[in-house]
C-alpha cells in the first residue's frame, strides 16, 4: 500500500488532519504540543484509492532535547518510506522559522510534496494560505481539520501524485499482533527487535509511546501487522486526559488484534495489573501470551532456554488466575535472546485461532469426554452430549447439542473447555462453547 508522510512543526494540527482524512480517531489529539512522538500509520481511502497516512511528531530543529531528536529521526524515516509528503503548516500562525527548515528539507527530498495550510476555518481566512507560496513547494491548499473545509481538494492532490497501486493483497491473511502491557516494561524495545530497526522511540521515561502504532512485517512469508501501544496503568492512576486517551487506544488495539503479547517486567514478575491487562485482551477475544521481558537482568541459574526455578512459580500463578491458561515465556529485548521464540509462539496462536476441528473428530472427542467423566445429573435425569461441531473460527466457537441446557453445570462446562484446550493445543486461545438444547424423541406407545 502506498504511503503519505504527514510532517510539520509541532502543534500545527497534523494528527487532527490525519483523523479527518482517514475518518477515524486513531491519532491522539490534544491542545498540548508534542503529543505525537512515533510515526503512526493510518489507512485512508479516496475515490477508490486506498493508501496509508503516516502521522509523525512535530519537527523542531532548534529543540535540543534528546526526545525531540528521536522525533525528528522518526519523521525523516517516514519521508524515506513514503511516496508523497504532506507538509502541514498553521495558516493562523503564519510562517515560523521551523517551517522554513522543514520546507528546505522537503525541497531536497526525492518525493513530491503537497502543502496543506491548516486552520483555515472559514471562507474569510482563505487569504492566509497565500503567505506559504514563499516556500517554493507549489500552491498551498487551504484546509481545516476542525471543519473539514478543503479536505476534498487536498485528497485529490494526494491521489494525483501517488504512483499506481501494486497488486491487491489478501487482507484476511494478515495477522494483527498487539504488544500491550504496563508502562516502561520494554514494549517498544521488543517491537524494534521484531522489526530489526529503531522503528519506534525508546526511552527510560515511562509514557514515551502515546499512539497505537501499526507496522507491517513479514515473518517466514507470513504478513503481520505489529501494533505498539501505550502503557496501560490502573484506572485510578490515570491522572490526565492525554493518558486517558492513550490507554483507550491501547484497549482498542487489543480489540482489533488477533493475538496479544502481554509484556511484563521480569524484575516484578507477573503483577496483578499484568493479569488485568491479559484479561482485557481475553475479553476482546484475543489469543494471548505473556512475556517476562528483561529476563537477562535477573540473577540465578538458568537452563539452555533461559528458564529458572522461579519461572515455574509465575507460570503456576497465571494458570491459576487466567482461564485461557496462556503460556508464560521469557525474553530480553535488549540482547534479543528468545525474541524469535516469542514471535513463533504468536504466529502459532494466530494459526490456532483460525484452525477448524473436523466434525467427526470433535464428536469422537465428546465421546471420550463422557468416558473420562460422566456428565452431571439433576433430579434423577442425566445430561447427555448428543452432537457437536465447530461453527466459527477466529476465535474458535463450538456448538454442543444437549438434552437439557439446565443440566449443564459450570464445573462440567469448564472441564470440557480445559480438555478441549489440551486436546487441540488451544492454551492462550479464547474458546467459546454454546450448549444448545435438543429434546430427545420418544418412541410411540
Amino acid at each position: 500500500m502506498k504511503k503519505v508522510a504527514v510532517v510539520g512543526y509541532p502543534n500545527v494540527g497534523k494528527s487532527s488532519l490525519v483523523n479527518r482524512l482517514s475518518g477515524t480517531r486513531q491519532a491522539v489529539v490534544h491542545e498540548r504540543a508534542g503529543i505525537t512522538r512515533d510515526r503512526n500509520e493510518v489507512t485512508a481511502e479516496w475515490n477508490g484509492r486506498t493508501f496509508t497516512l503516516i502521522d509523525t511528531g512535530g519537527v523542531d530543529f532548534e529543540d535540543l532535547d534528546p526526545l525531540s531528536g528521536s522525533i525528528r529521526e522518526q519523521a525523516q524515516a517516514a519521508l524515506a518510506d513514503a511516496e508523497v509528503a504532506m507538509f502541514v503548516v498553521d495558516a493562523q500562525g503564519g510562517i515560523r522559522p521551523g517551517d522554513l527548515e522543514i520546507a528546505d528539507l522537503l525541497r531536497r527530498s526525492r518525493i513530491p510534496v503537497v502543502l496543506a495550510a491548516n486552520k483555515v476555518d472559514s471562507v474569510g481566512d482563505l487569504a492566509l494560505a497565500n503567505e506559504f507560496f514563499a516556500f517554493g513547494l507549489g500552491d498551498p491548499i487551504a484546509v481545516s481539520a476542525a471543519q473539514g473545509l478543503g479536505t476534498g481538494d487536498l485528497m485529490d492532490r494526494v491521489t494525483e501524485l501517488l504512483p499506481p497501486d501494486d497488486e491487491d493483497e489478501d487482507a484476511d491473511a494478515v495477522l494483527r499482533l498487539a504488544i500491550i502491557g504496563r508502562p516502561n516494561v520494554g514494549k517498544s524495545s521488543l517491537v524494534n527487535k521484531f522489526m530489526g530497526d529503531e522503528r519506534v522511540i525508546v526511552s527510560d521515561v515511562a509514557g514515551t509511546t502515546r499512539d497505537s502504532i501499526d507496522m507491517a512485517l513479514e515473518v517466514d512469508g507470513k504478513k503481520v501487522i505489529l501494533v505498539d501501544t501505550a502503557g496501560m496503568r490502573r484506572q485510578s492512576k490515570v491522572s490526565e486526559s492525554v493518558e486517558y486517551y492513550t490507554t483507550l487506544r491501547s484497549q482498542r488495539a487489543a480489540e482489533r488484534a488477533d493475538v496479544a503479547i502481554v509484556v511484563c517486567d521480569a524484575a516484578d514478575g507477573v503483577t496483578a495489573q499484568d493479569l488485568r491487562i491479559a484479561e482485557l485482551a481475553m475479553e476482546a477475544k484475543c489469543a494471548t501470551v505473556l512475556v517476562l521481558n528483561k529476563w537477562d537482568t535477573q540473577e540465578g541459574t538458568a537452563d539452555e532456554v533461559g528458564n529458572r526455578p522461579e519461572l515455574d512459580h509465575e507460570r503456576a500463578k497465571v494458570q491459576q488466575k487466567l482461564r485461557l491458561r496462556p503460556k508464560v515465556l521469557t525474553a530480553s529485548a535488549l540482547t534479543g535472546r528468545q525474541v524469535s521464540r516469542v514471535m513463533t509462539e504468536a504466529l502459532t496462536l494466530g494459526e490456532r485461532m483460525r484452525n477448524r476441528v473436523p466434525t467427526p473428530d470433535f464428536n469422537r472427542f465428546l465421546s471420550e469426554i463422557v468416558q473420562v467423566r460422566q456428565p452431571p445429573a439433576k433430579q434423577g435425569h442425566r445430561l447427555k452430549l448428543i452432537y457437536g461441531a465447530q461453527i466459527e473460527t477466529g476465535p474458535p466457537r463450538f456448538a454442543i447439542q444437549v438434552n437439557s441446557r439446565n443440566r449443564v453445570t459450570r464445573d462440567y462446562a469448564y472441564f470440557i473447555e480445559n480438555r478441549l484446550r489440551a486436546r487441540y493445543g488451544l492454551d492462550g486461545v479464547p474458546v467459546i462453547i454454546d450448549f444448545t438444547e435438543r429434546k430427545e424423541r420418544r418412541s410411540a406407545a
